[in-house]
């Protein structure tokens, strides 16, 4: 599970990786601050089992558990900016289309304040648009995937009609299979496209199937980053216009999860506000900083954001569950005793078995059955998961 943080340069997505993930990244007020991808884990919410169970507490092997919440572990991607042109090698545009090839969802960090001109540079406050950042990105990322799959398309055309030769939706899905692209969604694209022959295909069919790739494979969610400084009617403009987009502050973010971690204030990510736990460790221009957050960001916005839209990406974006995997269905732990040890993402509808893969393929190799430990019954492989299931594998040995 990939979630990759795309934009022009200098909107904050470095800023925006760390407060998600604590990991470090350089960040600095100019373009191509980040030149090579940053990686790191965030950690989405969800109810933990082990309440429902009547269990004290449960033993995670990654993340934690805190008052019922399970944090579950999910990898983040930070790659260079993006800027118009960058499908035809403009800025570090290669470098950066490549380095997205993985991800599942892509957020984009958009500077929703207007501060930065189309390739990053810092201007006068609302002095651009943010619209036409969220339009040029995605016209990007489209020209990328036409490139994909366009390359060499007469003659690949050609050999369509020849006798024996593949289908084109065959085709396609091999040419974009590296993006995480099936050939079920590449049938699904062209049916609803009712294109004229591939035979007949310019750049302008070329160009309307990889849209529509993207929209069926990558799903794009707007962090409107810098939100604190933004009115409110280009916010709501660009809420209205898209899908998911959430008003956001990785520099509030990012700033109470080292006051967390330094033990000045109480704070969880994803927190509606947060308690100042010892006034004697700031300093003027850090109480200043702290009102601002509370002031401009947690009362207006309800929070940062931050943790709301990676959550969303996940489970709404890319429809994803929760299962837990367990040896003992009686205790819901593991051999060596843990209880509820690891929490896994599935796309939902995900079976028994695809849970089993998911622990590892051995186990959906030899896959005999599965218990529903919180219903207590056996299920067979098919058997649909919900989000929150307590799941034993057995298999064959």
């Amino acid at each position: 599970m990939l979630v990759g943080l795309v934009g022009k340069p200098n909107v904050g997505k470095s800023t925006f990786f760390s407060a998600a993930t604590k990991a470090p990244a350089e960040i600095a007020n100019y373009p191509f601050t980040t030149i090579e991808p940053n990686r790191g884990v965030a950690y989405l919410r969800t109810p933990c089992p082990h309440v429902a169970l009547g269990l004290d507490a449960c033993t995670p092997r990654s993340g934690k558990c805190a008052n019922g919440t399970r944090w579950v572990p999910s990898e983040v991607l930070d790659v260079a900016g993006l800027v118009p042109d960058a499908h035809a090698g403009k800025g570090r545009g290669n470098q950066f289309l490549d380095d997205l090839r993985g991800a599942d969802a892509l957020i984009h960090v958009v500077d929703v304040s207007g501060s930065t001109d189309a390739e990053g540079n810092p201007g006068p406050l609302h002095g651009r648009d943010p619209a036409l950042d969220v339009a040029f990105l995605e016209r990007e990322i489209d020209h990328w995937i036409a490139a994909i799959v366009g390359k060499g398309w007469a003659s690949l055309a050609r050999g369509m009609t020849a006798a024996g030769g593949k289908k084109v939706e065959t085709i396609i899905a091999e040419r974009v299979t590296g993006l995480g692209i099936t050939e079920v969604q590449v049938r699904h694209v062209l049916t609803h496209l009712a294109l004229p022959s591939p035979v007949l295909w310019k750049e302008e069919e070329l160009f309307s199937v990889a849209r529509e790739l993207r929209l069926v494979s990558k799903p794009i969610l707007l962090a409107l980053n810098k939100a604190d400084l933004a009115d409110e009617e280009t916010i709501a403009l660009l809420t209205k216009a898209n899908a998911v987009a959430v008003p956001t502050s990785a520099n509030a973010e990012l700033a109470l999860r080292k006051a967390a971690d330094a033990g000045v204030v109480s704070y969880e990510p994803g927190d509606a506000d947060f308690t100042v736990v010892d006034e004697s460790k700031l300093n003027a221009a850090q109480k200043k900083g702290l009102d601002h957050i509370r002031e401009k960001v947690m009362k207006r916005f309800g929070g940062t954001g931050v943790q709301t839209l990676l959550e969303r990406a996940v489970y709404e974006g890319l429809d994803r569950i929760v299962a837990f995997p367990v040896e003992d269905e009686t205790h819901y732990t593991d051999k060596d005793g843990r209880v509820l040890p690891d929490a896994h993402l599935l796309k939902r509808g995900a079976t028994a078995k695809d849970l089993a893969g998911k622990v590892h393929t051995d186990l959906a190799r030899h896959f005999v059955r599965a218990v529903d430990a919180k219903k207590k019954r056996v299920v067979g492989a098919e058997h649909a998961l919900e989000t929150g299931d307590v799941i034993r594998i057995v298999a064959a040995k």
